[in-house]
């Protein structure tokens, strides 16, 4: 799905619902929160890499932060208000599948402050990576994003792809400071490893030898 912010679009979102939203509501939604309809899109494609439920995870979000607009306030992040709304609008989307345990928590794996426990497997053999990861598309890293753990692919969406700041992606997140930090470092090294898998997959490194 092709993010759009045309008009189209925008009076879909604003029809949608019991109750229509009042003028002042739809000129102060479509004046800071629509331009960033892209990113929720973006970012719903990522979690889901479905076209069709990445498209209702998105207009969902839009809908209810059209609603919500009037407690957003002036001068704080937008983005990562956002963010925040499309976090809730995912949970829901989880907890309503038949398949999904009935209490779903992004906070639920605990990681250690210490960097140097975030190493991959793989890293020692990590030789030119920029030109390793330059042969990737863009749809292979996001299935290799999408088999992390909700919780760290979350923080890596964050950090890494929309680029929050740490204290940003925490509140999103509703988890202290520290704990973005622990898991961006571990969740780039488990990165690192599935990508690395892949390469050696399709032969583009050696696989590492096996010790015994």
């Amino acid at each position: 799905m092709e993010p759009t912010t045309d008009s189209n679009s925008f009076r879909r979102i604003g029809s949608t619902g019991p109750e229509p939203v009042t003028q002042a509501q739809a000129r102060r939604f479509r004046q800071l929160a629509w331009p960033m309809l892209p990113l929720v899109v973006r970012t719903a494609q990522c979690l889901t890499r479905q076209a069709d439920r990445a498209e209702d995870l998105a207009q969902e979000t839009m809908i209810k932060a059209m609603r919500a607009i009037d407690t957003f306030q002036d001068g704080t992040d937008m983005k990562a208000w956002l963010l925040t709304i499309l976090r809730r609008v995912h949970i829901d989307h989880l907890r309503s599948q038949r398949n999904r345990p009935a209490q779903v928590s992004l906070s639920r794996i605990e990681l250690s402050d210490d960097s140097d426990d975030a190493r991959g497997e793989f890293d020692e053999h990590w030789e030119h990576p920029e030109e390793l990861m330059s042969r990737f598309q863009n749809e292979q890293v996001i299935e290799a994003l999408h088999s992390l753990p909700d919780a760290i692919r979350w923080t890596l969406l964050l950090v890494d792809v929309e680029q929050l700041d740490v204290s940003s992606a925490a509140a999103v997140l509703e988890v202290p400071d520290g704990t973005i930090k622990s898991r961006a470092h571990r969740g780039r090294a488990m990165l690192r490893d599935r990508l690395y898998a892949l390469a050696c997959h399709r032969g583009w490194v050696a696989a590492p030898e096996k010790t015994s």
